[in-house]
């Protein structure tokens, strides 16, 4: 099994070498992921937000150890090694139960952190960073990491092996949803004074609790990244925010990157050498598996072989029909809204997916095309010459492999220290 804590230590050597954390619940994302590890030989985490995953069942209506079932089957189809599969809990806290007092919504988080260890998920991001019902909106850090003390020490009580949790503190991050709507331009990063005042609080918690300070692993900060709903903010290459310098006492941490989507290929190896070790991604991946689809379905109407309608009404009426899951993130006009809803870097579309209808007009597309002739100079107009070359290597019908494809396409570029394989 991968040990995240050798990661750590050959990126604090100063060598270029990050693992991507994948945030996804959607099965083909995870199938594509799990495969392009495999295929490079390298180890990845599969993270759960406490959202997406909790006792309750989260919006995916998995508990934890349903998701960890959920995924190992996918990779047991897939003929993934699992001993390469590392699994993440992202920012557990009472974040999703915070309209409750304080006292209720952690007693909520604790059963969930629980649960998260007691399943076997080992890195354990801790966020009690958004006040509840009567607090502020952000606390400061003091309470933040008595909070996240308190619910490391919920992980050790309950996990199989406590040696194997590291745990992953700090919440310099964009808004859940990973957008932002209203900035532009440069992204300031997080200052070294803010990042060491964070590691004070929670070194002053931990130890509070006789908690082992070596098990914390990662520290999250803003290292100028991120992306609104059409617009990327790039990582200014050439800039060092000097946050190595606020880890000096920490020799086994490294720092966490959260919202990595959608970044030029040199910014994961940049990232890298400034100390990220862990470099978190998931809207991206959706984006591109969708983006493949709506390429055949182009190629479908092309053609003549749609037998109803398009895939990207379909979508259009499951989305008008379920609001809440992008209406507060996107604004405009309703032609603005409209491109946003289907292209928008959000990618709040991710969320209409598991949807009956949505699932049935992603089955009609592929069985329409199933059999059809998609010669490379019609597959060329959509997709990469490398992308269709692999895709036809696969075990997968050609459309259901382009897809796959596609989504590896985004995630490959953090597989940058994968060796000549990659």
């Amino acid at each position: 099994m991968t040990d995240l804590r050798q990661i750590i230590a050959r990126n604090r050597a100063g060598e270029a070498i990050a693992i991507p954390s994948v945030c996804t619940a959607h099965p083909d994302v995870l199938e594509a992921s799990l495969t392009l590890a495999e295929t490079l030989d390298q180890p990845v985490v599969i993270e759960a937000t406490s959202n997406q995953v909790n006792q309750d069942g989260g919006y995916t209506g998995l508990t934890p150890a349903a998701f960890i079932a959920f995924v190992g089957d996918i990779a047991t189809c897939a003929r993934v090694d699992p001993a390469r599969i590392l699994f993440g809990g992202d920012h557990l806290g009472p974040q999703a139960w915070r309209k409750l007092p304080a006292d209720q919504a952690m007693d909520k988080a604790h059963r969930m952190v629980a649960d998260y260890a007691a399943a076997g998920f080992t890195k354990i991001h801790l966020d009690c960073s958004e006040g509840c019902l009567g607090e502020p909106a952000q606390l400061p850090d003091a309470i933040t990491a008595t909070r996240s003390a308190a619910l490391a020490a919920t992980a050790l009580q309950h996990a199989p092996d406590p040696s194997t949790l590291l745990f992953v503190i700090g919440t310099e991050v964009p808004p859940p949803g990973g957008a932002r709507t209203d900035d532009h331009g440069d992204i300031p990063p997080t200052t070294p004074e803010s990042a060491k005042a964070t590691l004070a609080a929670h070194r002053e918690a931990f130890t509070a609790l006789n908690l082992p300070l070596d098990q914390i692993g990662g520290l999250v900060v803003q290292p100028g990244v991120e992306f609104s709903p059409m617009e990327v903010h790039h990582l200014p290459l050439a800039r060092d925010p000097g946050l190595l310098a606020a880890l000096s006492d920490w020799p086994g941490l490294c720092l966490e990157a959260h919202s990595t989507d959608y970044q030029c290929p040199g910014a994961y190896p940049r990232l890298a050498q400034l100390g990220f070790a862990f470099q978190k991604v998931g809207p991206a991946l959706t984006f591109a598996w969708r983006e493949a689809l709506y390429a055949l379905d182009t190629l479908r109407a092309q053609n003549g072989w749609a037998s109803g309608r398009s895939l990207c009404d379909t979508m259009e009426q499951v989305m008008l029909a379920q609001p809440g899951y992008w209406q507060g993130h996107y604004h405009g006009t309703s032609a603005d809204l409209r491109t946003e809803r289907h292209f928008g870097l959000a990618d709040r579309i991710r969320y209409s997916w598991p949807d009956p209808q949505a699932q049935a007009a992603v089955a009609r597309l592929l069985a329409d095309l199933d059999g059809k002739l998609l010669p490379d100079p019609a597959l060329l107009a959509h997709f990469a010459a490398s992308e269709i070359a692999i895709a036809r290597k696969s075990r997968h019908p050609l459309p259901r492999a382009l897809a796959l494809v596609r989504a590896q396409t985004a995630l490959r570029l953090y597989f940058f220290n994968a060796g000549p394989r990659s």
